[in-house]
């Protein structure tokens, strides 16, 4: 097979591919950064205590890691066919997809906020911050790094997902692989095939290492933003009460 052959069914197993990962990648961190964070303010000793309901939430995202994406494909074919009417093609994948990548990005996000210096938990409500306040401005914030390290490890493991849904009919390289380079043996194919995933998987980890970098302010002397915002009340409220004090003693010397 020459390269004019091969270039317009790379391009549009390429395009399949990105639609399967792009849509189910914004539903699993859509909808897997919220139950990270309840997995964490749930548990003993969180803001929001509650023993029963982490631990279902804990294990229905354990089931949901635990099945093997061909698996749990085949299991949800008939929820599949009730949202998307069919069983194949991209539209079709990106239910699967987003299902097996939603508890595994819950976990990350959940390790990544675990991870959070408690001290500026207990600062913010020192002050009568609300849950909502400190997840929005501390723990979010400071997990973020660590979160778009989760964001990258997700999105490539959607990739391989990707493949594996390729060879049950729905499309992108992994069928293109199948199809072309296993089962009419054009191997020059299938190693360019490969050469892509390799590429790509690449591209995605250079750009969520650059993206976690960019917003990642410790070791960059940034990290003492947070605790001298916290702190500046008390700070202040302590040099007014020690120029009172030297104020008035020197009052009553004079």
């Amino acid at each position: 097979m020459t390269w004019d052959e091969m270039r317009p069914l790379l391009t549009q197993a390429c395009s399949e591919t990105f639609q399967m990962v792009g849509w189910s990648a914004l539903i699993a961190v859509a909808a897997g950064l919220p139950i990270g964070v309840l997995l964490v303010l749930t548990d003993r000793g969180g803001l929001l205590q509650n023993p029963p309901v982490n631990k279902v939430l804990g294990a229905v995202v354990n089931i949901g890691r635990s099945l093997p994406f061909l698996i749990l494909m085949v299991a949800l074919m008939t929820f599949t066919r009730w949202v998307v009417g069919t069983t194949i093609g991209v539209e079709a994948a990106v239910v699967p997809l987003s299902i097996g990548a939603l508890p595994f990005f819950a976990r990350l996000v959940e390790t990544s906020v675990r991870g959070v210096d408690h001290g500026l938990v207990e600062a913010v409500q020192s002050m009568g911050g609300s849950t909502w306040t400190i997840v929005r401005k501390v723990l979010v914030p400071e997990a973020l790094p660590s979160v778009i390290s989760g964001v990258t490890t997700t999105v490539i493991a959607l990739l391989g997902y990707s493949a594996m849904a390729g060879s049950v009919g729905a499309g992108g390289l992994g069928d293109l692989a199948i199809r072309y380079g296993y089962q009419r043996f054009e191997t020059g194919l299938m190693n360019v095939t490969v050469l892509v995933l390799v590429v790509v998987v690449t591209a995605v980890q250079l750009l969520g290492d650059l993206a976690a970098r960019a917003v990642d302010k410790r070791g960059r002397g940034s990290t003492s933003g947070p605790r001298l915002r916290l702190l500046r009340t008390p700070a202040r409220a302590t040099a007014a009460t020690s120029s009172s004090a030297t104020a008035s003693s020197a009052t009553e010397t004079s």
